[in-house]
């Protein structure tokens, strides 16, 4: 049991006042007045959060949630460590500071990350938000390559500069894509993109990818860019050798491998990096949101063979690896380690797959159910057989459970789940019994 021991279950979640409540109405109405661009979470279900303590949160109003978000898979060791927390303070008191010197705790962070990242992994450049670290891999891959062209896939998300937005969909509140970025079909197999049956097809969305290098790029391509696990889209794992082989194409056409762990790092899928599941070795990857369980610090890490282009691309920047973020990421690693929260991560993950897929056996509007560690999604269809996608059913599901005590996250019809590494079965159990009354409450309403 870890710092969060104390929590008195009986009293998670605990609703006193129909959320949202008074007191967040006010103080969101009064900013909202100032403050424009919110989430869809916060769009739909607009709670003021006051603290957070393990895997809970509570609002202005003293209502207590289970987190099933993590602060947008943030908080993976919940809220308020205290190892994370003292670590913070120590330098807050210290050095907050002093540009990209060189200071004690980014020596030991350094080498600590180096030691464990995969294979050769070890030029590192630390940032404060993911888009900075995927533009600095983005500028990375093309001076290690000389080329500039960037293969990346449909529903992947990498961020929001125009380097990132370029390599994702790109709708017109984001302009236009960058010259030199393809988007090809991801290896989503509920939602084929051709149709076809794994592993019958032989993995052809990976084939796919050769004929846009040769007939759509001008051979110039520097990365092709994955998330292993979408995040956005849903919680999409890929089959069983899709990653395995876009290795090989990287190797046939010296290609770099950018993997944008981003979201995926740091146990959240039952291992320190999601791209151990498939014992496939990235030239480049990118680290953030739980890297310091909070507080802003990312990294770009680049292969042995490649670091010395990190001299070359400008790689500095104002706020990246200040003694506090150094701090905050040293802790959490240690923390996952000292903790053993990967392997916690891998048993929540596998015993809440398989209360996922009793749900699925249950509700006619669930299409798909996945989950990897403590990153999952439920679909929601009108028709099985169509697949029509269920949006309305989608934010309907979303509310009841927040009002019923579950911080989560939406994306349309895909509900996703992200709760701290360090849940409990117990905890979750509960988080998906708040989930399936809603469902059951919403398939009532819209006559199912």
């Amino acid at each position: 049991m870890g710092y969060w021991a104390d929590i008195d279950l009986n009293k998670v979640p605990e609703i006193k006042v129909t959320p949202p409540g008074p007191r967040s109405i006010e103080y969101h109405s009064r900013a909202s007045r100032y403050m424009k661009g919110y989430s869809s979470q916060v769009k739909l279900f607009p709670v003021v959060f006051e603290k957070g303590y393990g895997y809970t949160l509570t609002d202005v109003d003293g209502n207590t949630y289970i987190d099933f978000s993590s602060g947008i898979y943030v908080s993976s060791l919940g809220h308020c460590h205290p190892k994370v927390s003292e670590a913070i303070c120590k330098y807050a008191k210290t050095l907050m500071n002093c540009h990209d010197f060189t200071t004690p705790i980014k020596t030991v962070l350094l080498e600590k990350l180096s030691s464990i990242t995969p294979g050769d992994l070890n030029g590192i450049q630390l940032y404060d938000s993911g888009t900075t670290a995927v533009e600095a891999g983005l500028r990375a891959a093309r001076m290690a390559t000389g080329k500039f062209e960037f293969i990346s896939f449909h529903r992947d998300f990498h961020g929001k500069t125009l380097g990132a937005v370029s390599l994702a969909r790109v709708d017109k509140s984001q302009g236009m894509r960058a010259a030199g970025f393809f988007l090809v079909p991801r290896g989503y197999c509920y939602r084929c993109a051709f149709k076809m049956e794994y592993p019958s097809c032989g993995l052809y969305c990976v084939d796919y990818i050769e004929t846009v290098i040769k007939e759509e790029t001008s051979g110039q391509v520097a990365g092709i860019v994955l998330e292993p696990i979408q995040g956005w889209a849903g919680s999409v794992i890929p089959p069983d050798g899709w990653i395995q082989k876009i290795r090989k194409i990287c190797d046939k056409y010296g290609i770099l491998l950018f993997a944008d762990e981003v979201l995926t790092c740091m146990g959240r899928t039952g291992k320190m990096f999601a791209m151990e599941h498939y014992n496939t070795i990235p030239d480049i990857i990118t680290l953030g949101k739980s890297f310091g369980n909070g507080f802003p610090v990312t990294a770009m890490v680049i292969s042995e063979r490649y670091k010395d282009v990190l001299d070359k691309i400008s790689a500095s920047t104002s706020y990246g690896g200040n003694p506090m973020a150094c701090a905050a990421a040293l802790a959490s690693i240690e923390v996952i380690e000292e903790e053993n929260l990967c392997e916690n991560a891998r048993e929540v993950g596998e015993y809440m797959l398989r209360i996922l897929n009793g749900i699925k056996e249950r509700h006619k509007i669930v299409g798909d159910v996945r989950c990897i560690g403590c990153l999952g999604g439920i679909e929601l269809v009108k028709d099985r057989r169509t697949k029509e996608p269920f949006e309305e059913a989608g934010i309907m599901v979303y509310k009841k459970a927040f009002q019923k005590g579950l911080s989560w996250v939406p994306a349309g019809h895909n509900l996703r789940l992200a709760p701290p590494i360090i849940i409990t079965k117990e905890v979750a159990k509960k988080g998906l019994d708040i989930i399936e009354e809603a469902i059951y409450e919403t398939e009532r309403e819209l006559g199912y």
